[in-house]
């Protein structure tokens, strides 16, 4: 007869428990890091692939604070910020919160956009709508079969998502060597730096800060189940480091095969132009699977970055809306931006910007909430925890100004 050890017994419960991070890591091949991560490959090389490694680790980090927030407190980080802002901060607390909602909904529905008229010559205007219809099918899969299932439908966008934009890497494998010499920190030019700083912003994302810490709220469920916290924050632990090296091996994927294909090849600065390139430089089978993944992304993410928003207003307001009335708030003003004639790969830059404004509101309550021990009780961040997340907040913020001042200066 079979008997369970301890630490067996302990693992399984685990393995039930993954998913909230999975959900996340979405946000972080989105078409915005696509976009990025290839015009990067293209044009440096393996330059900045230290740069990928470091943003991911960095985000390890931000996502396990953000999920233990609302495992050990039982509280959102948007509910917490609403329950300490007076009504005048909060209303404009939400107002930022929501702008950002918008530009990352604006990035998501145009990348799918992008996707639906590679592969079937579908108008953007319409393409978008298509987008955003599916992803509301995602969310109702949510809203009725529970969250578990919301996350095993992410997860197949994920596999999905990794299929294609790994394809080019068996095609024209990359020399290890040559990747592993990235690894050292360097830059080629202000242009690189530039790169550099959008990397590191479109990867530490404010609305999945917000969006983890509510998903981990519905795990404190699991304890009736004879789960303790500490093995809920263990089983958070997994779940964030299994889904951002995913998630960190998708952005690597990507500009290691334009480093190693697309390297100095005109037309990778826009989607477009990225796919026709790997047509003629990788075949049309793996310009094919691109666009499928593209799509994947762009599904998957706006359906995430819905719920982001949904939970933002919740959380500070106390509002829930309808489904079609929540999506229609941040779908409305990316369908202008396609009506109005704006280059699709233009606004995906543009909708960077205005995310790495939001970061800061999210990361400093993110550090300083889990610091406050008469909140976070025996699970309070250690000095050395808050000393790296502070390192990685003001890295983060940094680089993101600079983004701001390179972007507006020219």
């Amino acid at each position: 007869m079979l008997v369970k050890t301890p630490r067996l017994r302990e693992a399984v419960p685990r393995i039930g428990l993954l998913g909230p991070a999975f959900v996340a890591a979405v946000a972080y091949v989105d078409p915005g890091n696509v976009a990025t991560n290839v015009t990067a490959g293209a044009k440096f090389g393996y330059t900045l692939v230290w740069v990928v490694v470091m943003a991911n680790v960095m985000a390890v980090l931000v996502q396990y604070l953000s999920a233990k927030l609302g495992m050990v407190t039982g509280t959102s980080l948007a509910g917490h910020m609403g329950q300490r802002l007076r009504r005048g901060p909060r209303i404009a607390f939400w107002l930022q919160a929501e702008t950002i909602a918008i530009a990352t909904d604006l990035a998501e529905v145009v990348g799918g956009a992008i996707a639906l008229y590679l592969l079937f010559d579908l108008p953007l205007l319409i393409g978008a709508i298509v987008t955003a219809g599916v992803a509301m099918v995602i969310l109702r899969i949510g809203d009725v079969r529970g969250q578990s299932a919301l996350e095993r439908v992410i997860i197949g966008f994920l596999l999905l998502i990794a299929v294609g934009f790994m394809a080019g890497l068996f095609i024209d494998p990359p020399a290890p060597g040559a990747v592993a010499g990235g690894l050292v920190p360097t830059f080629e030019g202000s242009e690189s730096i530039l790169l550099a700083s959008g990397i590191i912003g479109a990867t530490v994302m404010p609305h999945v800060i917000y969006l983890h810490s509510s998903l981990t709220v519905s795990r404190l469920g699991a304890r009736g189940e004879g789960h303790t916290l500490r093995q809920l924050l263990a089983a958070t632990r997994t779940d964030v480091v299994l889904a951002l090296i995913l998630a960190g091996v998708l952005n690597l994927s990507l500009l290691v095969v334009a480093a190693t294909s697309l390297d100095g090849l005109p037309g990778t600065d826009t989607l477009e132009g990225v796919h026709a390139v790997v047509t003629s430089e990788l075949g049309a089978g793996v310009a094919l699977l691109f666009a499928v993944a593209l799509l994947g992304s762009g599904l998957a993410s706006t359906s995430v970055g819905s719920a982001a928003g949904a939970e933002v207003m919740h959380g500070l307001l106390g509002v829930r809306l309808p489904l079609l009335v929540r999506r229609g708030v941040t779908l409305i003003p990316a369908l202008v931006v396609l009506a109005l004639g704006a280059e699709p790969s233009r606004a995906l830059v543009v909708s960077q910007v205005v995310l790495s404004i939001g970061i800061p509101f999210a990361l400093i309550p993110l550090v300083v909430l889990t610091s406050r021990r008469d909140l976070m009780g025996e699970h309070v961040n250690r000095r050395t925890t808050t000393g790296a997340a502070c390192v990685v907040a003001a890295i983060v913020i940094a680089l993101n100004l600079s983004l701001l001042w390179l972007t507006f200066t020219g």
